[in-house]
């Protein structure tokens, strides 16, 4: 894993084992204020209803008390109580209950088919004894119990919240209930609310860690590419060096070779052109015609190195020098278009485009099988445009620039061009010739 790599996960891993850690502060703070407020809707409702019980009993127990109140026994005032606590009721599932101290039934204003039973042994889901337990609070001073028993609204079993109280003279208990499911679902909701704001501030927290970990990330990015800016720079700067350096080397040794061996032929030669005239001609002869080759290759070699056209005259009179070199080396045409006003240009600049054009019409020469060369150089505002086209066979430059071993003088090209920001353009087809385009800015 490299440098840059490391640094960005020593700022990503803290900055999320920071939030993770908020996160369960959090969902384990909100969890805890969610059973709080569970517990206090929950007292709540229960502390109201208890209340609200209390007096509906204290109502019921009211309308009959002139009846209880009597010391006689007749059994027609007990029916009458009886009838009088039937007609009570409030709601839809609100009703009043009478049972004996031994579990019978006599009255029930919602479920009057189970007046005259005995349910002493009647026993909840859980095994609990609902009447006994009923009868046993009503003995004691009356009070609250919790027991299932069917809605009359909907007939199924609900959990329930009923308050008795006895008549221990006439052997009764008289009691109601409310239903407690409406709480249950209460705080069902509660809980589930609960889990949304849990989720929705989990989900904040999970956006402020991505958009942290993209702030992060686009602040490392930022830094890569400006080291990447920074970096292709100095390769450029290098490059350009590297190759002011070849020029220079090959100016100096085109300079040696023109003032040291080319001035040490020429003296060869006029020694030999003194000793012909004076008597032994043809072993001179042969010397002669084997300097004057020798002349013309160190000539030749010294101006392929660095034309000295290019540092006195400039780049139109270089190229049209090497124009000439093609054609009578190679007996094929090549013209020269100038256009746009000439200027001077930077060593650089010229070098550039100079050895450019002589890569480019080598290649023409030795691949291309051309008939006719064109050597186009553009001087237009702000920038300078060299053109090399040929009418030959072509080629796939795709397939070219893709093979290791092939194109490299078109390599050599584009990244001379590059190394001084410039552009570099191929056209080909096989059949239908190929067009090299070098663009180079002078401002």
């Amino acid at each position: 894993m490299r440098l840059r790599s490391k640094i960005l996960l020593l700022a990503i891993l803290p900055l999320l084992a920071a939030l993770g850690l908020i996160a369960l502060a959090v969902q384990h703070q909100e969890r805890s204020l969610a059973r709080s407020e569970h517990e206090l809707v929950e007292r709540a409702y229960l502390d109201a209803r208890r209340a609200e019980l209390r007096n509906y009993v204290a109502l019921a127990a009211s309308t009959i008390a002139p009846l209880y109140a009597r010391a006689d026994a007749d059994p027609a005032l007990r029916e009458q109580a009886l009838r009088l606590l039937a007609s009570l009721d409030y709601g839809r599932d609100g009703y009043f209950f009478v049972y004996d101290l031994q579990g019978t039934v006599l009255m029930h204003a919602r479920q009057p088919e189970l007046v005259g039973r005995n349910l002493w042994e009647l026993r909840d889901p859980q095994g609990r004894p609902t009447i006994q337990r009923l009868i046993a609070q009503a003995k004691a001073g009356g009070g609250f119990v919790d027991y299932p028993w069917p809605k009359p609204s909907s007939g199924e079993a609900a959990p329930k919240l009923g308050y008795v109280i006895a008549l221990e003279r006439w052997g009764w208990m008289i009691g109601t209930g409310l239903y407690t499911d409406d709480i249950q679902a209460t705080l069902a909701e509660l809980g589930r609310q609960a889990n949304r704001n849990i989720a929705t501030t989990l989900l904040a927290i999970a956006g402020i860690a991505a958009l942290g970990i993209a702030a992060v990330s686009a602040g490392a990015l930022a830094l890569n590419l400006s080291e990447h800016r920074v970096a292709e720079s100095k390769l450029r700067l290098l490059a350009r060096q590297v190759q002011a350096s070849q020029e220079e080397e090959r100016t100096r040794l085109a300079r040696e070779l023109h003032d040291g061996v080319s001035q040490t032929l020429v003296s060869t030669k006029l020694l030999v052109e003194a000793a012909q005239a004076s008597g032994a001609t043809e072993p001179l002869g042969r010397a002669l015609e084997r300097l004057e080759a020798c002349l013309d290759e160190v000539r030749h070699l010294s101006h392929r190195l660095r034309p000295a056209l290019l540092d006195t005259l400039g780049l139109p009179a270089a190229l049209q020098h090497l124009a000439g070199e093609i054609e009578e080396a190679a007996g094929l045409p090549v013209e020269l278009r100038l256009d746009g006003a000439a200027r001077e240009l930077p060593a650089e600049l010229k070098t550039a485009l100079f050895r450019v054009a002589q890569e480019g019409l080598t290649n023409a020469v030795k691949h291309a099988q051309a008939a006719h060369i064109e050597l186009q150089l553009g001087f237009e505002p702000g920038a300078v445009r060299l053109q090399i086209r040929d009418d030959g066979r072509g080629f796939d430059e795709r397939a070219v620039r893709l093979h290791p071993e092939q194109g490299i003088g078109l390599r050599n090209m584009r990244e001379r061009l590059a190394a001084l920001g410039g552009h570099f353009e191929i056209q080909s087809e096989a059949g239908a010739g190929t067009t090299l385009l070098a663009m180079l800015s002078t401002t």
